[in-house]
């Protein structure tokens, strides 16, 4: 098991990627006219959840236009609507 430290910054971790993904998906949503129910469905069927979860931290640093942009453009490449 892991020292005190390494607990709590794993903890800072996941925090910080749920913050961002609760963030994110909505503005996914809003960009692409959907709610979020229908945003979270088409993501995870198209690639762009598991993207989200794998790049979450590069993604988080950058605007969110280009996050967006990013996750709509795996889920076009996987068959998704443009």
């Amino acid at each position: 098991m892991g020292t005190t430290s390494e607990k709590k910054i794993l903890d800072e971790e996941a925090s910080d990627r749920l913050s961002f993904i609760t963030f994110i998906i909505p503005k996914f949503a809003d960009t692409y006219k959907m709610n979020r129910q229908e945003a979270y469905r088409y993501l995870k069927k198209y690639g762009g959840l598991d993207f989200l979860f794998e790049h979450w931290w590069a993604l988080h640093t950058d605007n969110p236009f280009w996050a967006v942009r990013d996750m709509q453009e795996i889920c076009y490449q996987n068959g998704g609507q443009r």
